[in-house]
């Protein structure tokens, strides 16, 4: 957004600016009506030496002082300003897109959420202040418009997130993991949007034998799911190469952390497994066990995608981010069990339709790109996720 822009969009207006030089206020004006902004106000009162006064257009009135010798620390302040960024995270009251929008908030930026809430939850983000909320379904073409105008950014994680449930019914899952996935695309190129990042996924992989998976390899999709998730990457690509607009696509590899829903049957592994621990339950595994997963604590996932959005040479490009590393079902559940404190085995059960064998990212190419490594290992991860499950535990026998 440019100058005149914001200065058009701000609720103050300058009443009385100096004469003899346009100083570093001036340039921060049109700013103070980003979020977070007024926080400083009372600090700018009392640190600099001259006076200029705000005048709400709902009648307030603001006064800011700055003296000549604060004109370096203005025009750095108004620096800091410009480089705030307005984000639209869809799907943004689920698991990884909460994660994303309290990174946001924390970094500064201006963030708006929308989200059907078919599986995400309000309470995931009540907790962070200062998101602009929107609930809508992205695939109504109104909706998607409505949620991309103004924003510089969009993180595009709305979906139904699930093998088992696209192999149920695949026409509900195509319709919230393509069609939503195409509105979102059109209606943030016609508004300008600066570049979108997408969220892909390893299943695209299929069962193919070759490990590590890396980006170039063949894609083979096993389910609905993977289907899907392929065809809305390639949708990304073709709109970078077609209308110049920037797109970057981030394939998962089993997510998990924080916020993760246990309660239902199509949930991550982790956070059935944790549930099951924490409750003395035997958890269920299907297939033998043997099978192998890169787990990739959420955070990790937060810094890719954020480090995508900006990265100057990824437009257009596919890239993985996780760990590089692999354990099977069996080893998880004894490195839980180790944490927990218990040992507890499983019940094994007649492998899914649509799962993979084995599934572990090559991460050269984030490295590569941006400037990617992982910052939180499995096992630290697995700590922070079964402490959390505690927590909520303890707050739902609580209530």
């Amino acid at each position: 957004m440019t100058l005149d822009e914001h200065q058009a969009s701000s609720p103050f207006v300058s009443e009385r600016t100096f004469s003899r030089r346009r100083s570093a206020i001036d340039v921060v004006a049109p700013y103070l009506a980003v979020p977070g902004v007024e926080r400083l106000i009372e600090f700018l009162r009392v640190a600099f030496d001259a006076q200029l006064t705000f005048r709400s257009k709902t009648g307030t009135h603001f006064e800011v002082r700055i003296g000549d010798s604060m004109l370096m620390a203005g025009q750095h302040f108004a620096s800091d300003l410009i480089t705030m960024a307005s984000y639209l995270v869809t799907g943004g009251a689920g698991f990884i897109g909460s994660h994303l929008a309290e990174e946001l908030v924390r970094r500064g930026h201006r963030v708006r959420v929308v989200d059907s809430l078919i599986t995400g939850k309000r309470r995931n983000l009540d907790h962070i202040s200062g998101v602009e909320f929107l609930e809508g379904d992205l695939a109504e073409t109104n909706v998607a418009a409505r949620a991309v105008e103004g924003m510089d950014y969009v993180l595009h994680q709305a979906a139904i997130p699930s093998v088992p449930r696209s192999v149920k019914d695949p026409i509900t899952s195509n319709r919230a993991n393509i069609d939503a996935s195409l509105n979102i695309l059109v209606a943030a190129r016609d508004a300008g949007v600066r570049r979108l990042v997408y969220a892909g996924s390893s299943s695209v992989y299929g069962d193919t034998p070759t490990l590590p998976k890396r980006e170039d390899m063949p894609p083979n999709p096993l389910s609905p799911y993977a289907l899907q998730k392929l065809v809305a990457e390639q949708y990304c690509q073709m709109f970078t190469r077609l209308y110049g607009f920037e797109t970057v696509t981030i394939r998962y590899f089993n997510v998990f952390g924080p916020r993760q829903d246990p309660g239902s049957p199509y949930s991550g592994v982790i956070s059935l497994f944790s549930t099951a621990l924490l409750e003395g339950r035997q958890p269920t595994i299907y297939g033998d066990g043997a099978q192998t997963r890169d787990f990739t604590y959420v955070a990790n996932v937060v810094d890719g995608v954020l480090r995508a959005s900006e990265a100057p040479d990824a437009a257009g490009e596919v890239i993985n981010v996780a760990c590089g590393t692999r354990i099977s079902l069996n080893d998880l559940l004894r490195v839980m069990n180790g944490i927990v404190g218990t040992n507890i085995q499983a019940i094994y059960e007649k492998e899914r339709a649509g799962d993979v064998r084995d599934s572990q990212a090559d991460i050269t190419k984030a490295r590569t790109l941006l400037g990617y490594q992982p910052i939180v290992s499995l096992e630290e991860g697995l700590k922070h996720t079964l402490d959390w499950c505690r927590a909520e535990a303890a707050a739902t026998a609580g209530r």
